[in-house]
């Protein structure tokens, strides 16, 4: 894969990959815009919305609507090493999501493709949550 990053003013850094414009900047704060989310909460949302492409698609294959599970990611960061040092998904599912399928979604979301790239010191943990 080959991404091209161009810098479109000010501290927006935008990436060209595969046809796609990826935009960035900093928040004011940090002498930027806030026109578009920053590279660490774009790399934190991939971890995120790859979680949710796996349960979506564990769904497809099982004819489970989706549309009443959701996903909330949570960080903890810690200031001193200036690093996420844990990061928990919670997948909100129904009452009506049969049980028989927790622990193999749990699985197919544990082998998403972002969180199996990140370094084994940050703990990912991944629980249903009704």
């Amino acid at each position: 894969m080959i991404i091209d990053v161009i810098f479109a003013g000010g501290k927006q850094v935008n990436a060209l990959v595969n046809g796609f414009t990826v935009k960035t900047d900093q928040d004011p704060k940090s002498g930027g815009e806030g026109s578009s989310p920053d590279p660490f909460t774009l790399f934190l949302s991939s971890i995120a919305t790859c979680a949710g492409i796996y349960t979506k698609s564990f769904c497809d294959q099982r004819e489970i609507p989706a549309n009443e599970i959701s996903l909330r990611m949570e960080t903890s960061f810690d200031h001193e090493v200036k690093m996420v040092t844990h990061i928990h998904i919670g997948i909100h599912v129904s009452h009506a999501f049969p049980e028989k399928y927790e622990s193999a979604l749990l699985h197919a979301v544990g082998l998403c493709t972002v969180k199996r790239h990140l370094s084994d010191k940050i703990l990912v943990e991944t629980t249903l949550l009704r």
